[in-house]
């Protein structure tokens, strides 16, 4: 019974209708797709003969009768006519104690090399935040190992602060510093549109092999597409949400909440958004508190968040630094 009953669950979950559509434009950072019949952040598939391979790309908007897709990887030898099959899944992360130790792409797959990993659950990318009345208030300090934070400025398990500054002062050394000492049962690191050479170089000089042991890392570096860097930051805070829900007080370090503004908005202008402050589309104003407000307390265990913002002109009032600092 039991090798009839794996058959028909087999059967049960088994999708023999796809949903297809065909390319019928590229421009720019969009594809443009008649069909298939799906909705907007459902994952797609678009089939590349030329090169033989398949590209994984999300539903950003629909427009009449084109569905408008963001790929998660390069466009070449994407052509009119390429055949597009709608999954009916959104992104989701796979998750387990085996990811401590690791270093996942923007849609949670392995990328150090060291084989996959064998999740049995899997968390939604995209999720709400705690509700606000369940959450539990903040009482206990958290060590950073830093001392100039563990004397001067606290931090509470389940706060949230940023860092504000601009490019090459040391934010990502600082991120390290707090990853190797501080007291937390699990870090989550994303590194969102970092530069490519300095991932490694935050690996083995600033995190080390004995913050690495009970880390996790998610990397999508700047000259992955917009949606992939999007999806990174998404894909941080799932992880980090399931450590959470284990009942252990994570610490969430992510570098930087600027370049997941600039992707959001990159993706915004794509699709047709109008340009507000500075060129940044209403969808970015909208997402940041979506993706911020995840972090905290919960019932369970709790996210403490420290979060980087890159400062344009070292201007503290410009628009992204303004907002976050609202919201944090």
């Amino acid at each position: 019974m039991d090798l009839i009953g794996k058959y028909l669950d087999a059967v049960e979950r088994a999708d023999p209708i796809k949903y297809t559509g065909r390319v019928v434009k590229v421009q720019g950072l969009l594809v443009e797709s008649r069909g298939p019949q799906a909705v907007v952040g459902e994952l797609c598939q678009i089939l590349i003969p030329r090169l033989d391979k398949v590209a994984w790309a999300e539903v950003a908007g629909l427009r009449g009768d084109t569905v408008q897709l963001m790929a998660y990887s390069s466009l070449d030898g994407i052509e009119i006519g390429c055949v597009v099959i709608a999954t009916g899944d959104m992104l989701q992360v796979p998750v387990s104690d085996k990811l401590l130790g690791r270093t996942l792409d923007s849609m949670g797959r392995p990328a150090d090399g060291k084989g996959e990993i064998s999740s049995p659950a899997f968390y939604p990318a995209i999720a709400v935040p705690p509700d606000a009345l369940t959450r539990r208030r903040i009482k206990t300090r958290i060590a950073t190992g830093v001392r100039a934070f563990d004397g001067l400025l606290p931090l509470g398990r389940g706060q949230r602060i940023g860092i504000f500054s601009g490019s090459g002062v040391g934010k990502s050394t600082l991120l390290g510093m707090i990853a190797r000492n501080t007291n937390a049962d699990v870090n989550v690191i994303a590194l969102i549109g970092e530069r490519g050479r300095e991932v490694r170089e935050f690996l083995e000089n600033d995190l080390g092999e004995e913050g690495l042991a009970r880390s996790v890392i998610i990397v999508s570096t700047s000259d992955t597409p917009p949606m992939a860097r999007l999806r990174g930051a998404y894909v941080a805070t799932a992880v980090a949400e399931y450590f959470r829900d284990q009942g252990k007080d994570v610490m969430l370090l992510f570098d930087s909440v600027t370049r997941f503004a600039r992707a959001q908005r990159e993706i915004g202008l794509a699709i047709g958004e109008p340009p507000a402050t500075r060129g940044y589309t209403p969808s970015v104003f909208d997402s940041l508190p979506k993706l911020l407000e995840r972090s905290g307390t919960s019932n369970k265990g709790s996210i403490t968040g420290v979060y980087t913002i890159l400062v344009d002109g070292d201007d503290m009032d410009e628009p992204i630094a303004d907002t976050v600092r609202g919201i944090l």
